[in-house]
């Protein structure tokens, strides 16, 4: 059995995928197990090559695996938690950057400017595993009910510092709308009364705001089929890098070059204030605050221009 540590949320699942698929490919006969939140189901199943989910909500404890481990694979952190966490399963080898405090000598050395996807993929090639950071894309899941065509605004994320206010979203879903496009408005449960707000001050109908109305495989499949996504730097911000649909990011107070989508795919658009050292702690960090709707707007035609430009080319 190949065991992955990867307790985390939606954009650390998608920042993984490359990494999972170079293991999957480098033990192909192997039982490939992650110990991941059970609620990340439906989009491990969109990753593909993942046998079985072993349900693990942060490190304080990790279930039986089931069966005798012969690589457990760090993905999760540079340690010494994870590695414990890893190492208590009795692995025959553990791949994981390098810990003294754990005991761990072997391994790449952690460096904290790098970007995520490329961060588990140099890992994994410390230990003879070729791992390609492009291979991001995620399976397209069928649209079920949700529907087709839509701009998706995604005021929310759990890291209130990542938060671009809220008036701002409604002042570009005004504008948006004016232009044509069909907003929606997603988030958490916990998230509908913001986007409840965001749909009041834009004259938005009732319809329009899908916060806490939709699971994470219909979420997914949501982005999939969208128009465009303009969200912060959240998990909605990975699955739409994931599925190649236009998307305009708030980042901050992480810089893109940490968790932004690569360069090489054209139909996204990262704004950041730039490096901000203060914030007050309370709502949007200073270098999310700092992007302003006509830059949103700006970087919205620009993404559309991409696609006009690939569909001309596609006829």
């Amino acid at each position: 059995m190949i065991l992955v540590l990867r307790a985390l949320g939606v954009g650390d699942l998608a920042t993984a995928v490359p990494a999972l698929r170079a293991l999957r490919a480098a033990y192909p006969d192997r039982e490939l197990v992650l110990a991941a939140p059970d609620w990340l189901g439906p989009l491990v199943e969109l990753v593909g090559g993942v046998d079985r989910l072993l349900p693990t909500d942060g490190l304080d404890r990790l279930g039986a695996p089931g069966g005798p481990v012969e690589v457990a694979v760090n993905l999760h952190g540079r340690g010494p938690r994870s590695h414990r966490l890893l190492a208590g399963t009795g692995p025959d080898r553990l791949f994981a950057f390098a810990d003294a405090r754990a005991a761990h000598a072997d391994g790449p050395g952690w460096d904290d400017a790098e970007h995520e996807v490329a961060r588990w993929c140099r890992l994994l090639r410390w230990y003879g595993i070729a791992a390609d950071p492009t291979d991001l894309d995620l399976r397209r899941p069928s649209p079920g009910t949700v529907p087709t065509g839509v701009t998706v605004l995604h005021p929310g994320s759990k890291v209130p510092a990542k938060r671009w206010p809220p008036g701002r979203y409604a002042a570009l879903a005004r504008e948006l709308t004016d232009a044509g496009h069909r907003v929606v408005l997603t988030g958490g449960t916990g998230e509908r009364a913001t986007a409840a707000r965001v749909a009041d001050e834009a004259g938005l109908p009732g319809d329009a705001v899908l916060a806490g109305r939709t699971d994470l495989g219909q979420l997914a499949a949501l982005v999939a089929g969208a128009r465009l996504v303009v969200s912060g730097d959240t998990g909605v911000a990975h699955l739409a890098t994931g599925y190649r649909t236009p998307s305009v990011v708030i980042f901050g107070p992480v810089p893109p070059a940490r968790w932004g989508p690569p360069p090489e795919r054209r139909r996204h658009r990262v704004l950041w204030g730039g490096a901000c050292p203060t914030s007050d702690g309370v709502g949007g960090h200073p270098a999310v605050t700092a992007v302003g709707v006509d830059a949103v707007l700006a970087a919205v035609e620009e993404v559309e221009r991409v696609v006009r430009a690939d569909r001309a080319v596609a006829a």
